[in-house]
């Protein structure tokens, strides 16, 4: 039988979680999306966030495969996604022994210099001509964000640092990262069951909060549609930058 947590202070923490989470995957490819974990991690350990998240995001990636199901760039999708599984599979492995705070922290660093290369570019990151898609970085970039999302669901900064210089636009941007994540998170839910992170009260606890889930993602889309390709790009950025500080922030405490 289900038995969701029963703290209301749990609750205090976790329904802003869910709330930024959707408001990230729907208007910003995932920005922030990375800080629902931590956020939610403030009433309770790390991997029973990532194991209650997870359906809490399959959900809301069936929104978005509706909201977005002509809008996604196809060639980066068939790189991206294969590599991701390498990255998955990597993580099934790793997930019992591997310091999150390593990762934590090198993906925060990567960020933050990524980060500050993009505001060295002012206009052109967004004026540009777009960067051509390297099969090479298509395969590598995944494969990281299909690992680092296992661990903690923090696959969005490894993504942006693939899609950002591409210079797609918002929704197509937005499209991508929704048809990525769908089938990484898809991917996840056999090696999180084997590793028995799906338990009762794990389950209860998602299916409590998923109400929360329409209040963000919608909001995130309305965000996605009154945005412009600079600002989505800048904000974007700062997101990216301020994700980063937070990561690295969590590997040295």
């Amino acid at each position: 039988m289900l038995s969701p947590i029963a703290d209301p202070v749990f609750y205090l923490a976790a329904v802003p979680a869910v709330v930024l989470t959707g408001v990230s995957k729907a208007g910003l490819g995932g920005a922030v999306g990375v800080l629902g974990v931590p956020i939610m991690a403030l009433a309770i350990g790390v991997p029973q966030a990532a194991a209650i998240m997870l359906p809490i995001l399959l959900a809301m990636d069936a929104m978005g495969l509706v909201a977005f199901r002509r809008r996604f760039d196809a060639e980066v999708l068939r790189h991206a996604i294969p590599a991701a599984m390498v990255g998955i599979a990597v993580g099934t492995l790793l997930f019992r022994v591997v310091d999150e705070r390593w990762i934590k922290g090198l993906i925060g660093l990567e960020s933050i210099v990524f980060a500050l290369a993009k505001f060295r570019e002012g206009s052109r990151a967004w004026t540009g001509l777009p960067a051509p898609l390297s099969v090479a970085r298509s395969r590598f970039w995944p494969a990281v964000a299909g690992f680092t999302s296992f661990i903690s669901h923090a696959g969005g900064p490894p993504m942006m640092q693939l899609l950002l210089p591409l210079r797609l636009d918002p929704v197509t941007f937005v499209g991508t990262t929704t048809w990525f994540f769908a089938a990484v998170n898809a991917a996840k839910l056999v090696p999180y069951a084997w590793l028995g992170q799906f338990d009762a009260t794990n389950l209860g606890t998602s299916l409590a909060l998923l109400p929360v889930v329409p209040v963000g993602y919608f909001a995130g889309l309305r965000l996605l549609r009154w945005i412009k390709p600079a600002t989505f790009v800048r904000v974007a950025t700062w997101a990216l930058l301020g994700t980063g500080l937070k990561l690295t922030w969590d590997a040295l405490i």
